[in-house]
C-alpha cells in the first residue's frame, strides 16, 4: 500500500520552478495532482508524447520532488503519482526565478484558462447551468489575504482524490482556478 502523501508540496527552489515550466509538465501535473497515477505511457497518450519523452520529463518532475513512482500492481508497469494533493509555489521561488522567469511559470501554469474559458461559454450557451466566473475586489490585510487563501484551498482539498477511475456516480472533471492578485495601487 502506498504511503500517504502531504497535503501540499511547498516549491521554494526558483531551479525547480524552472523544471515546471514545460506545458507537458503542467499538464501532467494536473492530472498527478488530481490525484491520478499513470505510468509513462498513459501520461504521454494524455500529453501527446511518446513514452520515452514523458519518461524524461517524469524523471525532470522526480529529481525535484514533485512526482515519484508508485507502487506497480503487476511488477512490470512503473506508475507515478504526485509526491502531496497539492502544489504551492511560494513568492520565494518567483523571486529566486526572476521576473521572466516566473512571468513565463505564472503563464504556463494557466495556458488551459482561456480552452477552460471557451468551454465554459458553450456550456452556458448551451442551457447549462454549471460552472462560475467571478471577480470583485476586497481590501485585505496582509494576514487577512493569508487565511483567505487557506480558506480557499481548504475547500477545494475537500473534493481531491476523485479520479477520472474513482468518483461519484454522475461526476465530471472540473478545473478550479483560485486567484487572489494584487489590484493596481489605489488611492484610499
Amino acid at each position: 500500500m502506498a504511503t500517504p502523501r502531504p497535503s501540499e508540496l511547498r516549491i521554494t527552489d526558483p531551479r525547480a520552478l524552472r523544471a515546471l515550466a514545460h506545458p507537458a509538465r503542467q499538464r501532467l501535473i494536473t492530472e498527478l495532482f488530481s490525484g491520478e497515477v499513470l505510468t509513462a505511457t498513459e501520461a504521454a497518450r494524455l500529453c501527446g508524447l511518446t513514452p520515452s519523452a514523458m519518461s524524461y520529463h517524469l524523471r525532470a518532475l522526480e529529481k525535484w520532488g514533485i512526482v515519484e513512482r508508485d507502487e506497480s500492481a503487476d511488477g512490470r508497469e512503473r506508475p507515478w503519482r504526485a509526491t502531496a494533493d497539492g502544489i504551492t509555489i511560494t513568492p520565494e521561488a518567483h523571486r529566486g526565478a526572476g521576473t521572466a522567469t516566473s512571468r513565463l511559470s505564472i503563464h504556463t501554469w494557466f495556458s488551459d484558462l482561456e480552452g477552460d474559458l471557451e468551454r465554459l461559454a458553450e456550456a452556458v450557451g448551451d442551457g447549462e447551468d454549471h460552472g462560475m466566473t467571478s471577480r470583485g475586489r476586497v481590501w485585505l490585510t496582509d494576514a487577512e489575504e493569508r487565511e483567505m487563501r487557506d480558506r480557499i484551498i481548504e475547500v477545494v482539498r475537500e473534493y481531491r482524490g476523485r479520479t477520472r477511475h474513482e468518483h461519484p456516480e454522475g461526476a465530471r472533471a472540473w478545473n478550479v482556478y483560485a486567484l487572489v492578485l494584487p489590484a493596481e495601487p489605489a488611492d484610499g
